[in-house]
C-alpha cells in the first residue's frame, strides 16, 4: 500500500486527517491495522482482512446505487389518489398527458386511505384537505368546494330550488361525511330528516344522480364534466376555498418523469 500522503491526495484531505482516522480505528478495534515497511507502510494481516471486507461492502453499495439509478429512470410514476378523483378528474385529462409525454409511464393506485409516500413507494399523491399535512410538500391543484346538483329529468325544467323544495326531495348522500352534513345545514336544511340514499363512494353517488334518483352533494371538481355536458345541473355552490385537492410529494428533488407529470398536472388544473 502507499503511505498516508497518497491516501490523503486520493481523498482530498490532509495527511494528518488520514493518520488520525486510522489511529482512532485502531483504538476502537484494539489492534494494529498498518505497520511501517521501510519508507512506506503496509497493512497488517488484520488490516488486510478489514480492507477486503470494506472493499466488498462499498462495492455492493455502489452496485446497488447504480441499479437503482438504472431502474428508476424508466420506472412508472406511482400516484396515490382516491378512486373518485382518478375517475372523475384525472382520467378525462390523461390523454393530453400521454400525447405530450408518450415515454412516461404512470401507475395509478386508487385508495381511500392516506398512504405514506415513502413507506408505500409513491412518487406523489393527490389529497383532499387543507394542504397542511406534516412531512410532505403540498401545492394546490383544484378546488373541492361542495355543490348540490341534479339530473335535468328530476328538476322538470327548473334550474333552481328553494330550501323548502329541496327538503322534500330525494337525496343521494355519502355515508359518514360530517362536512356534508354541515353544508346541508348551511343551506337551511335538516339533514337528519331528509329522505336519503347513502352510498360509500362518489362514483356510485354520481352514477345514481345521473339517473335522476335524487339531489347529490359532491365536490364541484368531480362534477365538472357532468355539468359541462348537461348530465347534471348545478343548484348550489358553496364557494369555499378550503378544503381543496392538493398535490403532495416528499421533500427534495424528484425524478425527471415525476417532474414532467407534476408540471402537466398544474397546467391541466
Amino acid at each position: 500500500m502507499g503511505g498516508f500522503s497518497q491516501a490523503a491526495r486520493a481523498l482530498n484531505v490532509t495527511h494528518a486527517a488520514v493518520a488520525q482516522q486510522v489511529r482512532a480505528l485502531e483504538q476502537i478495534l484494539d489492534m494494529p491495522l498498518v505497520a511501517r515497511d521501510g519508507r512506506g507502510m503496509a497493512l497488517t494481516a488484520e488490516g488486510q482482512q478489514l480492507a477486503q471486507a470494506l472493499s466488498e461492502g462499498f462495492g455492493a453499495i455502489a452496485n446497488g446505487v447504480a441499479a437503482l439509478k438504472a431502474g428508476g429512470s424508466d420506472r412508472p410514476v406511482r400516484i396515490t389518489l382516491t378512486a373518485s378523483f382518478a375517475t372523475q378528474w384525472l382520467m378525462p385529462r390523461l390523454k393530453d398527458f400521454w400525447d405530450r409525454h408518450p415515454d412516461v409511464a404512470l401507475s395509478l393506485h386508487p385508495d381511500a386511505r392516506v398512504l405514506d409516500l415513502r413507506r408505500d413507494g409513491m412518487d406523489l399523491g393527490i389529497r383532499y384537505g387543507n394542504g397542511d399535512w406534516p412531512g410532505v410538500t403540498s401545492r394546490f391543484l383544484a378546488p373541492a368546494r361542495m355543490a348540490v346538483a341534479a339530473a335535468p329529468d328530476l328538476l322538470d325544467g327548473r334550474t333552481a330550488l328553494t330550501a323548502a323544495e329541496m327538503q322534500e326531495m330525494e337525496w343521494i348522500l355519502a355515508r359518514d361525511w360530517p362536512e356534508q352534513e354541515n353544508y346541508l345545514k348551511s343551506l337551511g336544511l335538516k339533514p337528519e330528516t331528509l329522505s336519503r340514499t347513502e352510498f360509500v363512494n362518489e362514483e356510485l353517488s354520481l352514477a345514481a344522480a345521473r339517473q335522476g334518483l335524487g339531489l347529490v352533494v359532491e365536490s364541484l371538481a368531480l362534477m365538472e364534466d357532468d355539468l359541462e355536458e348537461g348530465r347534471l345541473i348545478l343548484l348550489h355552490d358553496s364557494k369555499d376555498k378550503l378544503p381543496a385537492y392538493f398535490i403532495v410529494t416528499q421533500p427534495g428533488p424528484q425524478r425527471a418523469a415525476t417532474r414532467a407529470f407534476l408540471k402537466w398536472l398544474e397546467q391541466a388544473a
